[in-house]
């Protein structure tokens, strides 16, 4: 499979599927800050599955360095909770 490269500074959107506790959006939020300093809290938006068990939380940013990605991808990764990061 051949790799995508991306070139920096460049838009970019994640989306974190995971189980649709109280406290799941604010995790996400948390993580994505610590990555993405000054993030504005509009450029998070949220859908809970048709069954209610699970949360999508979607975000767009501006993706500064593939480091950058890999330490956010694998910081939400690393929660029980979350299910997928897309």
């Amino acid at each position: 499979m051949e790799e995508f490269e991306l070139a920096f500074p460049c838009d970019f959107s994640i989306r974190v599927i995971g189980l649709d506790e109280r406290d799941f959006e604010a995790f996400v939020r948390e993580v994505v800050g610590e990555h993405v300093p000054g993030i504005a809290p509009d450029s998070f938006s949220t859908r809970s599955s048709s069954g209610a068990k699970y949360i999508s939380v979607s975000v767009a940013f501006i993706a500064e360095s593939r480091e950058q990605l890999d330490a956010l991808y694998e910081q939400l990764g690393s929660d029980e909770r979350v299910k997928v990061v897309l």
